[in-house]
């Protein structure tokens, strides 16, 4: 009786576990939904990556947007020498090094001069009995001459015999003839002194102009010849240069040549001082081409010369359309005219720190080349992202094109 009616009683666990996991389903599937949610707004808030090329801004001269065309070269002196000597012999003294200044005229060196310095003393002392040889054939031309007006007198009252004015008459043109000798003799003697004085200034290096020294090629014991044969010798002293007409040199190809012209001005940078800029303007363009380079010679002069300028310095030359206006030989600070771009009307640069993209309002203020002037919070040195994407945002990830 009891297994029947237990028989006819509902049974609820089964709708109990089902109802169960009907509410399992609905929480893994509100999980799933919140889930989702994370993760869309994570990739809509989070900032997204960029890779870009970049640039740098930095302090330009307002001569880039002058620029016609630029040239490169070398600072040379215009006056500059080897100097040398004649003669052979070995160098004694030299009383120069390398950076030292000499006046015109100075002796910077010495050749061993004591065989020329005894011929010189040779020929002052037959240039003297020269002197002395005149001396005396004046003396006997003075002596002759009275000596035959005496003898001219005595034979027209016929006192003396005619040879003997005839002999009075020989003596005084032996006499004048004898001086004639002596003077020719007197000024051998005087060219005789005069090149021994020239052999003697051979051993003796001169400075032919106000000049620094450059190089010192030799040293005492060098054996100087003037065409330097021996394995030991030395065809030059030293070489000097004129510092004052120093001068840059540049080679212009032939295709631009037509954008040069004599007077044009130029602005100079020095590889050793590559943050200044000096003035200049083309002193020369020299009349002939270089056919193994197709390239001409043009020499641009300094308006000021720096003394911190030295010969055989690297240097560039720009050709400007026109002179620098006051204040235009200042730096002012420029960006990449591809780093400046619109937002909302606004001029804005990207700067790139720690990696990320930084939003900068600016103002463009004038061109300068393929860099515009700008005034903002820029500094020299700031990598900033170039032609920036229109998705780019503040703080997005910037990841650098390389190459």
């Amino acid at each position: 009786m009891t297994s029947d009616l237990d028989k006819l009683r509902i049974d609820k666990s089964g709708k109990s576990a089902q109802a169960r996991g009907g509410k399992s389903r609905i929480r893994l599937a509100a999980a799933i939904l919140v889930a989702a949610a994370i993760v869309a707004a994570f990739f809509a808030f989070s900032p997204s990556s960029h890779t870009v090329e970049a640039g740098k801004a930095a302090m330009a001269y307002p001569s880039r947007a002058l620029t016609l065309l630029t040239a490169s070269g070398y600072v040379v002196a215009e006056r500059k020498a080897s100097l040398a000597t004649k003669a052979t012999a070995r160098l004694v003294w030299i009383g120069v090094e390398e950076g030292s200044t000499a006046k015109r005229g100075d002796i910077v060196a010495r050749l061993e001069n004591e065989d020329v310095t005894a011929a010189l003393e040779r020929a002052v002392a037959q240039l003297e009995t020269a002197r002395h040889r005149i001396s005396e054939a004046r003396a006997e031309v003075t002596d002759a001459a009275l000596h035959h007006t005496r003898m001219s007198r005595l034979v027209k009252n016929d006192y003396v015999a005619r040879s003997e004015h005839d002999s009075a008459t020989a003596r005084k043109d032996k006499a004048a003839a004898a001086l004639a000798q002596a003077e020719t003799e007197l000024a051998a003697r005087e060219a005789a002194v005069a090149e021994a004085r020239a052999n003697l200034e051979y051993t003796l290096i001169r400075v032919p102009f106000n000049a620094v020294v450059l190089t010192k090629n030799a040293d005492v014991g060098d054996i100087i010849s003037p065409l330097g044969a021996s394995a030991n010798a030395k065809a030059a002293v030293v070489s000097i240069a004129d510092l004052s007409s120093l001068q840059v040199e540049v080679d212009v190809s032939e295709s631009n040549l037509a954008k040069v012209r004599q007077g044009e001005p130029c602005e100079i940078t020095l590889d050793a001082y590559p943050d200044e800029r000096f003035q200049g303007m083309v002193h020369m363009i020299v009349p002939t081409a270089d056919r193994t380079k197709a390239t001409v010679m043009v020499k641009i002069r300094f308006h000021t010369l720096d003394p911190r300028i030295m010969p055989e310095m690297s240097a560039k030359a720009a050709f400007l359309s026109r002179p620098l206006g006051p204040g235009e030989d200042v730096p002012r600070l420029a960006v990449p005219a591809r780093a400046v771009t619109k937002r909302d009307g606004r001029d804005v640069v990207y700067r790139i720190t720690d990696g990320r993209a930084e939003l900068l309002e600016v103002t463009v203020t004038a061109p300068l080349g393929d860099m515009v002037e700008v005034s903002g919070p820029v500094s020299p040195g700031d990598r900033l992202v170039l032609s920036p994407p229109a998705s780019i945002k503040n703080g997005d990830a910037i990841d650098i094109k390389e190459g």
